[in-house]
């Protein structure tokens, strides 16, 4: 019996970690999940792993980022793109002021338009 929740993301083409240590591993995955479980696995004995989306691109190397900083944001992208809202433009020209992640000047014009 298999445990805790299936992947929440599939495609028809396979994801690809390709590890590289003495020879050149490519293991096909279902989903980013697995992909991101494969590599937190083979970072621990130092082999240098990439992640390869299903158009080929390389999108993540371990030599470049931490996969938990890539987790992060993949997460993070992945939540934006699946919320329906209006794009956010920030009237103090603050570059990282987006709608779910708002700078302190937006919030507290926030919080007085809604008393």
């Amino acid at each position: 019996m298999m445990s805790g929740l299936g992947p929440t993301e599939t495609t028809d083409r396979s994801i690809t970690v390709v590890l590289l240590d003495d020879s050149r591993e490519r293991r096909d995955c279902s989903s980013y999940e697995e992909a991101i479980a494969i590599v937190k696995d083979e970072l621990e004995s130092g082999v240098v792993a990439k992640i390869e989306n299903h158009e080929g691109d390389i999108v993540f190397t371990s030599a470049e980022m931490s996969i938990d900083d890539w987790e992060i944001e993949w997460r993070q992208q992945k939540r934006r793109l699946s919320v329906e809202t209006e794009e956010h433009v920030c009237p103090y020209d603050s570059v990282g002021c987006v709608f779910d992640d708002l700078c302190v000047q937006c919030k507290m014009d926030k919080v007085r338009d809604s008393v």
